[in-house]
C-alpha cells in the first residue's frame, strides 16, 4: 500500500489525483441527492464553477434528471454546497450489457404430457411442433 501512495504523490500524477477526488465528491453528493431510480443511470462528474455536471446513461433518464433538477437544488443548497445549477449530458455506454438466455426446463411430468399430446397429435402441425419440443429437451 506504501509502494501505491508514493506513485500516487507523485508530481506527474497530482493532477489526476486531483481531478480523481473532486469527482468522489461530486459522485457522493449526487448519490446523497438524486432519486435512487436515477443516480443508478448516471454519474456525476464534478462541481465546477458552482455547476454540478451529471452523466445520464440515456435521453430518458436525462430528461427526468431536468424535470426534478429545482428540488435537486434545493436539496444541494440545504446540505450546504454551492450549486447554483446543473448540466446533465447524455453518455451512452458503448456496448450494453448482454444478458445470458436463461434455460427453461421441462419438468418431467410436462415432458411426458408433451410427449404424449404430440404422440395423439402426431401428423398435424402442432403435434410435429410438440415432437421436435421433446425431442430438443433431452
Amino acid at each position: 500500500m506504501q509502494r501505491l501512495n508514493s506513485l500516487l504523490s507523485q508530481p506527474e500524477l497530482s493532477a489526476l489525483n486531483a481531478y480523481n477526488e473532486r469527482h468522489q465528491v461530486a459522485q457522493k453528493i449526487w448519490e446523497a441527492i438524486a432519486p435512487s431510480h436515477l443516480a443508478q443511470y448516471s454519474h456525476a462528474s464534478e462541481i465546477k464553477k458552482q455547476q454540478l455536471t451529471v452523466y445520464a446513461s440515456n435521453n430518458a433518464v436525462a430528461a427526468k434528471i431536468k424535470l426534478v433538477t429545482p428540488s435537486l437544488l434545493i436539496n444541494l443548497e440545504n446540505r450546504g454546497c454551492e450549486v447554483t445549477s446543473i448540466q446533465v449530458k447524455v453518455q451512452v455506454k458503448s456496448a450494453p450489457r448482454i444478458r445470458p438466455k436463461e434455460l427453461k426446463c421441462l419438468s418431467p411430468v410436462a415432458a411426458k404430457q408433451i410427449q404424449t399430446l404430440g404422440e395423439q397429435l402426431a401428423g398435424t402441425p402442432l403435434g410435429d411442433i410438440l415432437n421436435r419440443m421433446i425431442k430438443n429437451s433431452r
